[in-house]
């Protein structure tokens, strides 16, 4: 028997004595409501529900959603098949984040947590209430069974979150104790919390390593109420859900029946949302935004656009390279090739100058990388100089611009000599391996007709430079197939970025996930310099040296041309039909759909076709 579970079986006096005889690595820490990355949380002990939910929304009423493409299968933890849209509902973690912070994390189905100053150890007290769908209760073994097989026979993602936890055990039917390594971060604690909870009773028995179509045993606030591969699925509220009453649920989960049906592309998806199919649209298209939306509803007050800002960094979007692939290895012919693209031009004609270019990883937040590097940035990456691009230290990262053709013919001349020196010439009007006479050619991947517009022109400017890419048009199930793979050129990708990078990063640049089938790691990176970055980040102690760390990172990858970067939008932009109530306070996350309710006069109205503003 552990020494925790020992104390909890003997009186005060005897465990008083027992903590004055051993060592003080196994003091008993006091229970925790709540932790963050740095700092105390913002919510005390006490609190009644987030700043930004309504906690009196009423419950009740149906939405209705869109999906792209098609899925096929439950389960969402390994990396085969298609997976339902929102199927995560079901499941519930250990704790769970607040979005008006840069990350802090309260208790769910574990009601408190211990830790000790140093982190090197985190113990998960579990809700006496916490149940899963069929009444069973959520148990250590339960924990421990989800942390295994998560880590084992999940996503290799989980493999790299969990790789500094050197021993977890369980000390009684509800606390669960989790040891680190010595490489174990700051931010292990929160990433365990985050830890999805399975049911071993509905999972013991079962190939988790496939895909199915059975629905799962969750302890979430939604079941599945029925589906139809490919055509729709139905969530409904459970009415007899455990947790219903926590303070990080109250004002959530407000709608009864949540439908997605699934349509062939987003263009047949937004007609669908036009004619009532469905009722909400979160829209990514700047021009469908600007003029996609002009049709009879919007002037009778039916469907309503709004904006909702975040504080979030915007992440990378970009054209990414495969470095896998020995055309992209010299980091010249990466940087050419982003001189042919336009996006000035792209933004005035097709975006509607909605957009704003991206030139870091962490843009719209104070993680971005601008300028040239401080005194303490430059303690950061001065030990690595040998394994830098030297423009680190010297030189701040901006992406080409061109404002007219000049500017345009001037970035192709400069991507001509790059190209040049990186070993190719022309040969009938076409670019060609110096050595071998192999032709520059290579595939861009999409799989939404949308970036067909935008790599189109992109293509023509490359031509220019002899460069044949040719845009292929996949089904979404081949493209997520090829992409697991790793099998593919050029594609659109994103990295999305939260205010406290961790060890995501790990994931998204570490060489140990570069080849690794379904990681994150789309482009391959291997850097000795950037994995010892990525280790800084997710284990800074504080606030200000996280920063420091955060932009050390950015810069490299800045300089390293693992993308073209595109642009981004500091908000999310959402058609709705006019049936909605939602909190007027919008948290540095964004807005949070979660917290929306069918607003019962509104909806009322709707069906009526009549404004809600005229009566």
């Amino acid at each position: 028997m552990n020494y925790l579970g020992y104390c909890f079986q003997k009186s005060l006096a005897v465990c008083f004595l027992i903590c004055c005889i051993l060592p003080t690595t196994f003091a008993i820490s006091a229970q925790l409501h709540g932790i963050s990355l740095q700092g105390n949380p913002k919510y005390g002990k006490d609190f009644e529900y987030f700043d930004y939910v309504n906690p009196n929304a009423p419950k009740g009423g149906e939405a209705r959603f869109a999906a792209v493409g098609s899925f096929d299968t439950f389960n969402p933890f390994n990396i085969k098949g298609q997976v339902a849209t929102d199927i995560s509902r079901l499941f519930e973690t250990l704790l769970i984040n607040s979005a008006d912070e840069p990350f802090s994390e309260y208790g769910l189905i574990a009601e408190s947590l211990e830790i000790p100053d140093s982190r090197n150890w985190v113990i998960f007290n579990l809700h006496s209430h916490a149940r899963f769908h069929d009444g069973s209760p959520v148990t250590a073994d339960d924990v421990l069974f989800s942390f295994e097989i998560l880590k084992e026979k999940g996503s290799p993602i989980y493999q790299i979150y969990y790789a500094n936890v050197s021993k977890a055990e369980k000390l009684n039917e509800r606390q669960v104790k989790f040891i680190f390594s010595s490489g174990g971060s700051r931010e292990l604690p929160l990433t365990l919390g985050q830890m999805p909870i399975l049911s071993k009773k509905y999972w013991a028995n079962r190939d988790f390593t496939t895909t199915t179509l059975d629905i799962p045993i969750g302890s979430g606030p939604y079941k599945v109420e029925s589906f139809e591969p490919g055509r729709f699925i139905i969530f409904k509220r459970d009415e007899h859900y455990w947790g219903v009453d926590l303070p990080v649920n109250r004002g959530l989960n407000n709608i009864d029946r949540l439908r997605y049906d699934y349509y062939r592309d987003a263009t047949v998806a937004l007609e669908a949302f036009k004619s009532g199919a469905y009722d909400l649209r979160v829209e990514n298209v700047a021009k469908q935004w600007a003029t996609g939306y002009h049709f009879p509803a919007p002037t009778r007050c039916l469907v309503k656009q709004e904006v909702f800002r975040n504080q979030l960094p915007s992440g990378m979007q970009g054209f990414a390279y495969n470095l896998r692939r020995p055309l992209f290895k010299d980091k010249r012919v990466r940087q050419a090739l982003a001189y042919a693209f336009d996006f000035e031009w792209s933004n005035r004609n097709l975006f509607f100058s909605q957009y704003t270019r991206t030139r870091s990883y962490f843009d719209n937040s104070e993680l971005s990388a601008r300028g040239q590097p401080s005194a303490d940035e430059l303690a950061v990456l001065e030990p690595l100089r040998n394994e830098l691009p030297p423009e680190v230290f010297t030189a701040a990262y901006e992406p080409p611009t061109a404002i007219d053709n000049h500017e345009l013919r001037v970035n192709l001349q400069k991507a001509l000599k790059l190209l040049q020196e990186a070993g190719w010439t022309f040969s009938n009007h076409k670019l060609v391996n110096a050595r071998t006479l192999e032709p520059f050619r290579f595939e861009l991947l999409i799989t939404e007709p949308i970036w067909e517009r935008i790599a189109l022109p992109f293509a023509r400017n490359l031509e220019r430079l002899g460069i044949e890419m040719k845009v292929r048009l996949v089904d979404p199930a081949q493209y997520i197939n090829r992409e697991r793979s790793l099998d593919f050129d050029m594609i659109v990708n994103s990295w999305a970025q939260s205010l406290s990078p961790g060890n995501e990063q790990r994931d998204f640049w570490s060489s140990v996930s570069a080849d690794q089938l379904g990681s994150r790691n789309i482009v391959g990176l291997k850097n000795p310099a950037v994995d010892h970055l990525v280790d800084l980040v997710s284990t800074a102690p504080d606030r200000t040296s996280l920063i420091t760390r955060v932009r050390g990172l950015d810069r490299v990858l800045q300089w390293s041309y693992l993308v073209i970067p595109h642009w981004y939008f500091s908000g999310t932009r959402i058609a709705f039909w006019d049936k909605f109530g939602y909190p007027t306070v919008v948290p540095t996350q964004g807005v949070q759909l979660d917290t929306w309710w069918i607003d019962p006069i509104k909806d009322t109205l709707l069906r009526q076709k009549r404004c809600p503003s005229v009566q």
